[in-house]
């Protein structure tokens, strides 16, 4: 159907998964599972911990529930953390009725958030995920405490063209040294092995997706978003310029807290000190 994402063919589908259930096998096994309805179909929740101040992980570009294994432990300890895989991408949820809008997005997850009965939600994104963590307290924010933004992507700059142009040639290639060489520059090292990594690329080589194109939001959109904001960018990041995202953050929203990891890059948690702080810093925030 038109306008619907989907896998390419069944055994596209077939290889997606053996790669999917691989990097899910790094999370801690979750205490539930929800395949939670709403308007444009069905979406994969996983849950960790239980409690009172919820966390909802909204994961990057194909990156699924799994990309949050290194964080997922240390934030289930403080709470239930409830991540999802996005609906429109690869992955365990399923598209059946097409986006219309980038705010029909947000009430799609305004939706889950509904069914699974959660409100005063503390909404964690990363790369894409924190575009949509901004896009949902633009457009649908009522169930939501507080945002977290970890280098969010086309929120307070555009995409470098260096990663558009990169990222093209490797899916125009579509080889796995091509996509090496994209992660290396990309990460600032070599993590095209590591699990989380192998599900985005399956994604990107299997899936068609069909959602509305990711553009940076309105300034006087931004200015208006009325939860807290909590944004660290990497110092390293070669997707956009960090220093200049930070600065219009700072500027648009004088209220939210932003800060520059220096030694990061894009992948903000990969070296175990900024995890830590990560971790430090979101588990604060959620308690407020």
């Amino acid at each position: 159907m038109k306008g619907i994402g989907r896998f390419k063919n069944p055994e596209a589908q077939r290889r997606y998964f053996d790669v999917y259930e691989r990097a899910m096998g790094q999370t801690p096994p979750p205490d539930e599972v929800y395949d939670v309805p709403c308007r444009h179909g069905t979406t994969r929740v996983y849950r960790f911990g239980a409690g009172e101040h919820p966390i909802v992980l909204l994961p990057s570009l194909m990156g699924t529930s799994a990309c949050y294994a290194p964080l997922i432990p240390g934030l289930a300890q403080h709470g239930p953390v409830y991540a999802l895989d996005t609906l429109g991408e690869a992955g365990r949820s399923v598209q059946t009725a097409p986006f219309t809008s980038i705010g029909d997005r947000a009430r799609g997850l305004d939706d889950v958030l509904t069914a699974l009965g959660l409100r005063n939600v503390h909404l964690v994104g990363g790369s894409t995920g924190g575009w949509h963590a901004v896009n949902q307290a633009i457009h649908a924010p009522a169930r939501l405490a507080a945002i977290s933004l970890l280098d969010p992507t086309t929120v307070g700059a555009k995409f470098s063209p260096a990663v558009q142009w990169r990222g093209l040639t490797s899916a125009v290639l579509n080889r796995d040294s091509a996509w090496r060489r994209f992660l290396i520059w990309s990460a600032g090292q070599d993590i095209f092995d590591q699990p989380a990594a192998q599900v985005i690329v399956a994604g990107i080589r299997t899936y068609r997706a069909r959602v509305p194109f990711q553009t940076c939001p309105r300034e006087e959109d931004l200015r208006a978003i009325q939860v807290p904001v909590l944004a660290l960018f990497g110092g390293r990041s070669v997707v956009h310029d960090p220093t200049a995202a930070a600065t219009n953050l700072r500027r648009l929203l004088p209220h939210a807290e932003v800060d520059v990891l220096p030694e990061a890059g894009h992948y903000l948690y990969l070296g175990p000190n900024d995890r830590q702080r990560i971790l430090e810093v979101i588990n604060t925030a959620r308690l407020r």
